[in-house]
């Protein structure tokens, strides 16, 4: 979209960045779950910086949807389960570290996936800085699933056919390509979902190549496009537990605000 055009952006573009920022605020969260609970002290340290990072992301992005119109109170502190629109597969905790690290790496790379493909004039510098993080981010978690893959494949295997329909979900249905998705027709991407959803699966098919691990094929019925929500990128209603949105909102800290 170049400068010349309006400067709001259309609302399925606000949903698109929303999630993307609401995904990063929940990777933030399981990223911190996982700190100290990893097999080494590499791992903790990865995680935490991690963390870190996409908290910093969300910053940015929640700057960008409230100049949009979006109220920061809402997106901050007054929100329920049922309104964040973050990627179905983070709304629990995982339970080993094989299947955490499955989890967040299908997510962190289709949430980079989508964010890369934005070119609308405010994204400019912004998009090249979080991809700066992320190219980090991804080289990790790469070299974890490519060891995970020779030591523990079953594990491997089984979290990608947990998460690999959310991921997809994620990212879009299959009916979204060059003629038909709304956000290359706004002007807003410069790449079509058909074309991040193969993008995404040919990743990792590359990357268990030689290994005992098969990576779920890419259906287009998943997700099925009479039942996606287009504002939360999922299929259903499941939303992450209201514990984990007391904790991304502060609740139980509030009576120590120094006022």
């Amino acid at each position: 979209m170049s400068g010349d055009q309006e400067a709001g952006w259309p609302d399925v573009a606000r949903d698109y960045v929303q999630a993307i920022a609401d995904t990063k605020l929940l990777l933030g969260q399981r990223y911190g779950e996982w700190m100290l609970k990893g097999p080494n002290l590499e791992d903790d340290i990865s995680g935490a910086s991690n963390g870190q990072d996409e908290i910093g992301q969300v910053r940015q992005l929640f700057r960008l949807l409230e100049k949009q119109g979006v109220d920061r109170d809402w997106l901050e502190t007054d929100r329920s389960p049922e309104e964040y629109a973050n990627a179905q597969p983070l709304d629990e905790e995982a339970e080993a570290w094989p299947t955490f690290m499955v989890q967040v790496a299908l997510i962190d790379r289709a949430a980079w996936l989508l964010l890369d493909a934005i070119q609308h004039d405010d994204f400019k510098g912004m998009v090249q800085k979080m991809g700066e993080d992320e190219y980090f981010h991804l080289e990790h978690h790469d070299a974890r699933l490519e060891t995970l893959a020779d030591t523990q494949p079953k594990a491997v295997e089984a979290a990608l056919e947990q998460y690999f329909p959310g991921a997809l979900a994620f990212i879009g249905p299959a009916t979204y390509d060059e003629s038909e998705d709304p956000l290359i027709d706004a002007g807003f991407t410069d790449r079509p979902i058909a074309e991040i959803r193969g993008a995404f699966r040919e990743h990792y098919e590359d990357l268990f190549a030689g290994s005992d691990v098969t990576v779920p094929s890419l259906e287009d019925d998943v997700p099925d496009p009479a039942s996606w929500d287009e504002t939360r990128r999922r299929s259903g209603d499941g939303h992450v537990d209201s514990s984990v949105v007391d904790q991304l909102q502060g609740v139980t800290n509030r009576e120590y605000v120094i006022k």
